[in-house]
């Protein structure tokens, strides 16, 4: 195969690479599973047989404040097939408990009614009580006890207060927490601000083990699962996706040991070794993660770990939302020096973080290893202020690339979507 589709927002960008010395394509494999069910009927499936905790029916028995953490608007988990089937199975032994879907921001900006419509359906949204999580509201944060890490538990008050607290969400490569999904809904989802601050200084985001793929000794993870365990998180509903953003894979019940079954499934089908090259072409995989630049620094960690030192990474996100955060933004924008701001991180305590450091600091350390040309809608000045190179189309992007690295055949490696794949060289 030499025609590669590359997602780009909604759509997509599409590069032929005969003639090119060309690796080949790093996939996951959730490509071509064939799910048995698909929609609500695998999520049911997957409530009826929950693992290392009771039906959520048996849970939900004598409950009044029920709250289910979603999801925000830069996830895009398909929270139409996962929502009803949760409420319905509440209601039908509770049908008067007061539920609370609470949306789980962490950092981010808060959702819009539009995007709250594009997730749930308008029916969900018209009817169900919605919350969305701000994480400097200080008069509705409350403390549970300090962190492994050292910093201070503050989670939303619905969340602490409920009778029963559940979630529901998605299983994805992450690039330092090592999985997305989980006991990621409390911390940082519902957490505040400091705490998440905490959870991602620069001592943890540089540990060896603060990688893709990995939980074992991951000091992110054991923070999130010690916040998920403190707020009495009880059962949650996540799924696996394909790159058409479908449900293919679902578990539900205990927030670790369920969690752990879908990493362990996620693994089996996107684990994939690198293929070296001096330039590589990854993808967020397209709408809703490439919004902005900040999310995409998630897709450009795939890259990194299959690029050549001095190579080149071609990424495409389509980022008409910006850089995506003010604080990261201004970290690369107000500093030439990468190496200086990458000091001044490290030289930071627990507590001494400052907000998008984290993203920054992965970003930096991208930059530390290859050239960066960004493909987007963004402002050429603004990728500029960014430290990387702007292009709009690939086929310009290939040739600086080409010019950078010196030669005019370059080895290459495509990733249709950067946050699909875990590359690892073992």
């Amino acid at each position: 195969m030499t025609t590669v589709d590359f997602p780009y927002g909604k759509g997509k960008m599409t590069y032929d690479f005969s003639g090119e010395r060309f690796n080949g394509v790093l996939t996951s494999g959730l490509q071509a599973y064939a799910a048995k069910d698909s929609g609500i009927p695998l999520i049911k499936a997957a409530m009826e047989h929950p693992i290392g905790s009771p039906r959520l029916s048996e849970l939900a028995m004598g409950k009044h404040k029920i709250v289910i953490i979603a999801s925000d608007h830069t996830r895009p988990v398909p929270s139409k097939i996962i929502i009803p089937p949760m409420l319905e199975e509440i209601r039908s032994v509770n049908p008067d408990a007061d539920i609370t879907l609470l949306i789980a921001t962490g950092c981010h900006r808060h959702t819009k009614r539009e995007e709250l419509v594009e997730k749930f359906g308008e029916e969900i949204v018209a009817r169900e009580r919605i919350v969305i999580h701000d994480c400097a509201d200080e008069e509705n944060l409350v403390s549970l006890g300090v962190l492994p890490s050292g910093g201070e538990l503050r989670i939303n008050r619905l969340a602490c207060e409920a009778d029963l607290l559940l979630a529901e969400g998605f299983i994805e490569p992450h690039f330092f927490a090592g999985f997305s999904g989980g006991r990621k809904s409390v911390l940082p989802g519902v957490a505040a601000r400091e705490s998440v601050l905490a959870n991602h200084c620069s001592e943890f985001i540089a540990h060896p083990c603060a990688r893709t793929g990995v939980l074992e000794n991951n000091p992110i993870h054991r923070d999130m699962l010690w916040a998920a365990r403190q707020a009495k998180l009880r059962y949650i509903v996540n799924v696996v996706i394909n790159e058409r953003k479908e449900a293919i894979f679902a578990v539900a019940g205990d927030v670790e040991q369920a969690h752990l079954a879908g990493c362990a499934f996620l693994s089996r089908q996107c684990r994939v070794k690198p293929l070296w090259a001096d330039i590589v072409i990854s993808t967020n995989g397209g709408y809703p993660l490439d919004q902005n630049i900040y999310q995409a620094v998630k897709g450009m960690t795939a890259a990194e770990a299959t690029v050549r030192e001095g190579g080149v990474i071609i990424m495409l996100a389509k980022s008409d939302d910006g850089h995506g955060g003010e604080q990261f933004y201004r970290q690369l924008a107000d500093e030439p020096d990468i190496e200086k701001t990458m000091r001044s991180f490290l030289d930071r305590g627990r507590n001494e973080t400052v907000p998008d450091q984290w993203q920054t600091q992965i970003f930096l350390r991208i930059l530390q290893r290859a050239r960066v040309i960004y493909i987007s809608d963004a402002p050429d000045a603004l990728v500029r202020q960014m430290h990387m190179i702007p292009a709009h189309d690939i086929g310009k992007a290939m040739e600086i690339a080409k010019s950078l690295v010196g030669t005019a055949q370059p080895t290459i490696t495509a990733i249709p979507d950067g946050v699909a794949v875990m590359v690892v060289d073992a």
